[in-house]
């Protein structure tokens, strides 16, 4: 039986120029040793896209519960980033806490895009256990590719709809 090849594979180059963008993240401190890694691979791939660094706003937050709120306030005035990371690790324990922080995590944070109508990175790894989580912190850079190919790709649909008149 074949293989079915997991991932979103590799975004089109032609939506992976960062410059001129501003991007925000937002980076829980709980499970620091796993999230920090992840936000530096993330701030490292933004540079390599064009993004300027130095500019981009880092808002760090208790844990990824605090997430939604973070990327609202790095999306509206006055930082109005074009796009949030939002990098956490959640990691299942005893109890079923697990479930609630990751379910509002994610359903905050997809709310928040959809409201601001801007894209909104979830970058939270939901595992079992550290390792599974350690094994994961390379995905990282990939959220970065993510923020930049959607702000191009909403950009391009907003000015094809305003050339025919639809915005």
């Amino acid at each position: 039986m074949a293989e079915i090849e997991k991932g979103a594979g590799e975004s089109p180059v032609e939506f992976l120029d960062g410059s001129g963008l501003k991007i925000g993240i937002a980076v829980a401190r709980f499970n620091s040793d796993i999230t920090f890694k992840m936000r530096n691979l993330c701030l490292a791939r933004l540079e390599e896209l064009g993004v300027k660094v130095e500019e981009s706003q880092i808002f760090e937050v208790p844990g990824s519960f605090e997430l939604p709120l973070a990327a609202r306030a790095l999306l509206d005035p006055p930082i109005e980033s074009d796009a949030v990371i939002a990098i956490g690790a959640v990691i299942r324990g005893q109890t079923d806490h697990y479930e609630h922080i990751a379910n509002a995590a994610s359903q905050g944070l997809l709310r928040v895009s959809e409201d601001a109508l801007k894209p909104v990175v979830f970058g939270v790894l939901t595992t079992d256990t550290v390792e599974q989580a350690v094994e994961r912190i390379g995905h990282a850079s990939g959220y970065a590719e993510s923020a930049v190919e959607m702000v191009n790709r909403l950009r391009g649909t907003r000015e094809r709809r305003r050339g025919i008149g639809l915005v």
